[in-house]
């Protein structure tokens, strides 16, 4: 059997994984959920819980789908949208929309260097 134990820290081996979702999907996944896991487990509290909540929905498209193909299909559009809505909230800032308006009217005061 080729279990092995993966960490963080350790470089991703493509050909490893291949291999095994090929040959033992089971374990692949078994294999898949445990550093998903370790991951998370090495997060700090306030990263952790959103990361979290992210595996979970990645999780859920993947088991909606009806083959590897269609998961992939899922999870292509799912980061699309986050994109989409990273860039709208980028351009908001941008252009000034996103702030109270107190705070696009503020008047900016220089610093002066004091000579003495």
């Amino acid at each position: 059997m080729d279990e092995q134990k993966h960490t963080i820290s350790e470089p991703f081996d493509f050909d490893h994984w291949l291999r095994l979702a090929r040959r033992d999907p089971i374990a692949f996944e078994r294999q898949r959920q445990a550093a998903i896991t370790a991951f998370l487990d090495d997060l700090p509290p306030e990263r952790r819980s959103r990361l979290e909540r992210l595996q979970w929905r990645i999780d859920m498209e993947i088991r909606r789908s009806r083959s590897p193909l269609g998961a992939c299909i899922r999870l292509y559009h799912l980061m699309l949208e986050s994109c989409d809505r990273q860039q709208t909230a980028l351009d908001a800032l941008l252009q000034g929309s996103a702030l109270p308006e107190a705070k696009r009217r503020a008047r900016v005061l220089p610093f002066v260097r004091n000579q003495s």
